[in-house]
């Protein structure tokens, strides 16, 4: 594990190392059952307390109550885009977005296919470096709920609170799930791939409240009807079970350090350390607007755009890599999620010193 670099990637991302050598240890004999961890079946009693855990311990950390409905589903956020009108929405119904983003808007196109989508706000004209505040919301109290992304991974902002909405909210949580608190109370549905915060890539993390469903009227595919995984007593169809093994073992990390407010804390700080360094000179130009920005994405340019190749392969060879921001924006970002230790952003903070001194 010494040999690891500093992983600042937007996804797959960094896992706590705790972790990957747990997984190490597990994969050619799991849990001493003779069986290696992806060679064990869905249906045993061995691998369904992994689930039933997991399960656990994520309505524990989010304060999810029986109201609602755990499920570890495939397909990643770019399935739920659909399947979320698709199970929520009835024919000729009607539901409200929020754009701040690639990934919002992917999720409108994919709404717009069959119900009547309202854009309330959208920040394309400004680059996508802000959030609505709730007094530009105007949404249609007939909408079934208000869509938004709680935090943006390619712009590199976040919302500081759920939107103000009278009607239930659905988010898409997948690259700041269980990064501080949430009020799961005020959602239909929040979403997450666990691949940015969680786990590994392969496993989608689904929260429902049943009473929002069997509302459509419509007869929908087996495999993208939520009552299909929550009506089966074991796993509908084969998941990904390396990877809901791996997103127990960290909500079981995370419980380690305390609550969600515990959590919160340390990003924050990880997250001042950076936005610190950038805010220093204007040899950096942060990308978000203050009030806006990402704990988890942070994003920026250097005032000599010509400089950010030269910067991202010196920062590689000395260790830190994943710094190439999106490939739609271009630019600089380093994902900065729960598992990225603080000494990380410390080698970071030191490298951009060094680098504003020998190019400023």
């Amino acid at each position: 594990m010494s040999a690891r670099l500093h992983n600042f990637y937007a996804g797959p991302a960094v896992l706590p190392a705790s972790v990957v050598e747990e997984l190490g240890n597990e994969l050619p004999n799991f849990g001493g059952s003779g069986v290696g961890l992806m060679e064990i079946s869905h249906r045993s009693a061995t691998f369904d307390a992994v689930v039933r855990s997991a399960q656990s311990r994520l309505r524990r950390l989010l304060g999810i109550s029986e109201d609602y409905e755990v499920l570890f589903l495939q397909g990643g956020a770019s399935m739920q885009f659909y399947q979320v009108p698709l199970n929520l929405v009835p024919n000729g119904g009607a539901v409200d977005y929020v754009d701040t983003g690639a990934w919002s808007t992917k999720a409108i196109k994919e709404a717009k296919a069959f119900t009547d989508v309202e854009v309330l706000w959208s920040g394309k004209d400004g680059g996508y470096s802000s959030v609505p505040q709730d007094d530009e919301l105007e949404g249609r109290s007939e909408a079934v709920y208000l869509h938004y992304t709680t935090n943006n991974t390619i712009a590199g902002t976040q919302y500081r609170a759920e939107p103000a909405a009278s009607v239930p909210l659905v988010a898409d949580a997948s690259s700041d799930i269980c990064s501080r608190p949430m009020d799961v109370s005020r959602h239909a549905v929040i979403y997450a791939g666990a691949q940015k915060n969680l786990g590994p890539s392969g496993v989608t993390i689904v929260i429902v409240r049943r009473d929002v469903l069997g509302q459509t009227g419509r007869a929908m595919p087996t495999m993208l009807n939520y009552q299909t995984h929550i009506d089966k007593a074991t796993l509908f169809n084969t998941p990904n079970t390396l990877g809901i093994f791996v997103v127990e073992r960290v909500l079981a990390w995370l419980e380690g350090i305390g609550d969600l407010n515990d959590v919160a804390a340390r990003n924050a700080e990880k997250g001042g350390l950076l936005y610190g360094e950038l805010d220093r000179t204007g040899f950096w130009q942060p990308h978000a607007e203050v009030n806006a920005r990402s704990l988890m994405n942070v994003t920026w340019r250097i005032a000599n755009p010509s400089l950010e190749s030269t910067f991202v392969e010196a920062a590689a060879g000395e260790g830190l890599v994943g710094l190439k921001g999106h490939r739609s924006v271009g630019g600089l970002r380093a994902s900065i999620y729960n598992a990225c230790p603080r000494e990380s952003i410390e080698a970071l903070v030191g490298f951009m010193k060094e680098f504003e001194r020998t190019h400023g």
